[in-house]
């Protein structure tokens, strides 16, 4: 009885791996792929160099509303998540974002609020940038490949410009608020049909339904999880590495199916953790905790949650500042200025004199965001570890890691410089970084320490990876086409074979 179960489960062992692999095949051949395209060329995005380096320098000479009563235009009564005054061409606005997704942008000149531009003033704004050759409007876009999240909302729809420039860049500019949204170039949007969209399942029709394309990425990668594991199963009980094979092999099979087993061996266990960590990231389950700086934490952190949170600011006058960020650290009004190549600065928001924040009113400001929690150490990083460094994006440094010994074991990592909270941490996403990144990416300290062997790393099982998908496609394929035409046999397949002498 027992061997019969034995037999039995086997058996489904192979038809499962069998018909499930020729099903998912092609999935594993393209996600190989164009995972190493996404190694070079990343899904379009704005970056803030990119941003502040379209933005004209602000005339402050222009500014006669006071950013608290901007605040009161907007009904925002409590610490905002930002609160920014740069120019919308010629013209001095505030971009005032609330914690639950509104935004409002309020002119400095006269209060008014922004909530439509005209196609000739984004045409305006777009001649800023400092590719612009020729801006031309070429549509209006409500959604599409390039904007399909929904974190471009409240900004559509959206006027798509190109610059005419040799890189073909085009710029979406919001057609509500007047801000640039996104930029892409022709090498992106061409290089990205290989590399994301496919590596994502990303096409624009199923991606603009968050939840409906959560699910079935969810799915189609929880299947293909089965046929990596069950794979390595098959791969491990038909290897003999003592008691060999007739003719002295370890394994059974020959052609495809050799390559198929030995590359499967080989590979099995990246195969199996790169589709597991692949499957995380979608957060099966809400198992991971948020990103970013919670509303409590920053307003904590700013000392000041009151309706007239930015009562005597005024403007700040530098002459090379592109954008002003009103803010409060440890109760102290602050103002941020960014000039066009991203240097960043602290004033005072009154006298516009340069202004400094020092490391114990840092961590005192720190105390009062985590009011429930004891303060466990205070560290400066001067060179990357294995939380805080750079390589899908850049990490300022030194950084100060602030921890507490509240229940999720929180990190805060705040500027020294401006004293900006830059990105909080608890045991979840720092769990989520070995889940997701160091299996996925292989984002391992000593690989990013010794340029490039993660990517010699990363190409090799890749490589390996391809191998066991192009040969299952084609055992799949040989595996149709039996059954289609259904040839005469003199002798049973290498699968009907393993079945047999299970």
């Amino acid at each position: 009885m027992r061997k019969a179960l034995i037999r039995r489960g086997r058996r489904w062992l192979y038809v499962v791996h069998r018909w499930i692999g020729i099903a998912t095949c092609l999935l594993f051949v393209m996600w190989f792929i164009s995972g190493l395209v996404m190694m070079y060329v990343a899904f379009p995005r704005l970056t803030d160099a990119e941003r502040l380096s379209a933005l004209p320098a602000i005339t402050w000479s222009k500014v006669q509303v006071s950013p608290d009563r901007a605040m009161a235009i907007a009904a925002m009564e409590h610490y905002p998540r930002d609160l920014r005054l740069s120019m919308m061409n010629d013209t001095p606005v505030y971009r005032i974002a609330g914690w639950k997704g509104a935004a409002v942008t309020v002119s400095a000149v006269d209060g008014g609020v922004v909530d439509r531009i005209s196609p000739d003033q984004a045409l305006a704004i777009a001649a800023r940038h400092p590719h612009a050759v020729h801006p031309q409007l070429l549509d209006t876009v409500t959604r599409d490949q390039w904007s399909v999240t929904a974190r471009f909302d409240p900004l559509r729809p959206l006027y798509l410009i190109g610059l005419g420039d040799a890189a073909g860049t085009e710029l979406y500019v919001s057609s509500r608020s007047g801000e640039i949204a996104l930029d892409t170039t022709r090498q992106e949007r061409v290089w990205n049909w290989l590399g994301s969209i496919p590596h994502w399942i990303y096409p624009t029709v199923l991606r603009k339904d968050g939840p409906l394309w959560r699910d079935v990425v969810l799915w189609i990668s929880g299947v293909c999880l089965v046929v990596a594991v069950t794979g390595f199963w098959i791969g491990i009980l038909r290897l003999r590495l003592r008691r060999r094979y007739a003719s002295g092999a370890i394994s059974p099979y020959r052609g495809w199916m050799a390559w198929h087993h030995i590359a499967g061996l080989i590979g099995g266990v990246f195969v199996f953790t790169w589709m597991f960590s692949g499957w995380l990231s979608l957060n099966p389950g809400g198992a991971f905790s948020g990103r970013g700086v919670m509303r409590e934490i920053a307003a904590g952190y700013s000392g000041h949650d009151t309706p007239d949170i930015v009562a005597g600011f005024r403007a700040a006058p530098s002459a090379q500042a592109v954008e002003a960020r009103y803010v409060w650290i440890g109760g102290r009004p602050l103002v941020m200025l960014d000039d066009s190549n991203g240097r960043r600065s602290l004033a005072d928001p009154v006298t516009g004199l340069p202004a400094v924040v020092s490391r114990d009113e840092i961590i005192a400001a720190a105390r009062r965001a985590m009011p429930g929690a004891s303060l466990i150490s205070a560290r400066q990083l001067d060179e990357p570890d294995a939380y805080w460094y750079t390589l899908h994006h850049e990490r300022e440094l030194p950084v100060l890691r602030i921890a507490f010994d509240d229940p999720a074991r929180t990190w805060l990592h705040i500027s020294p410089v401006t004293a900006e909270i830059l990105d909080r941490s608890d045991d979840s996403r720092r769990s989520y970084r070995w889940l997701f990144n160091a299996l996925h990416s292989l984002d391992f300290p000593l690989l990013l320490s010794f340029w490039p062997a993660r990517d010699v790393v990363v190409w090799l099982l890749s490589a390996v990876g391809t191998i066991v998908s192009i040969s299952g496609v084609v055992i799949g394929w040989r595996r149709l086409r039996r059954r289609k035409v259904r040839p005469v046999r003199s002798a049973p397949s290498a699968i009907e074979g393993q079945i047999r002498s299970v």
